[in-house]
């Protein structure tokens, strides 16, 4: 799978037919919230939107590097959406729209959000309590939950596979 514009860009809400967004880390919790997302669209027949927001690089003394860094990034996030994709394309039987972009990630996730009217649910993974995560449920609870215009599903990250079938 290769980075895709999402189908739903600029599309409007579809009576029944449901997106879920799911925002994408390089941990297991964000793969618990896709494989959530794609038993919740292929029961409902919906569809799984995936997005993945890179930090701008810090290191920016040499614009060679920087852009260096900036590109190993992406290759990485392609990477990573192209694992979780094929994981959700199993449920579903369809492969779901990807997305990288880079900036803040709150600014970004509201922005993608309000960009594409066919996005439905945020979904995203919380990090189980032992591994002492959750600066973006906290930060997604406290500052963006006011300001999106969807719901906002937090998906435990320690699911496991029945429980995660009885769910959805």
């Amino acid at each position: 799978m290769t980075e895709q514009a999402p189908p739903e860009t600029g599309a409007a809400h579809v009576a029944g037919q449901v997106t879920f967004l799911v925002c994408v880390a390089d941990d297991g919790h964000s793969e618990v919230a896709a494989r959530f997302a794609a038993l919740r669209a292929k029961n409902s027949g919906g569809q799984v939107a995936l997005l993945h927001v890179m930090q701008p690089p810090e290191f920016q003394h040499w614009a060679a590097v920087g852009e260096l860094m900036r590109q190993e990034t992406r290759e990485e996030a392609e990477a990573l959406l192209n694992a979780i994709g094929a994981k959700v394309e199993e449920v579903t039987g369809e492969p779901p729209s990807v997305t990288v972009r880079e900036g803040g990630i709150g600014d970004e996730i509201l922005g993608h959000i309000g960009e594409n009217e066919a996005i439905n649910l945020l979904v995203v993974g919380a990090a189980p309590p032992d591994q002492g995560h959750g600066s973006l449920i906290s930060w997604l609870a406290g500052q963006l939950a006011g300001q999106l215009n969807i719901p906002l599903v937090v998906v435990p990250g320690n699911l496991d596979e029945q429980q995660l079938q009885d769910l959805t």
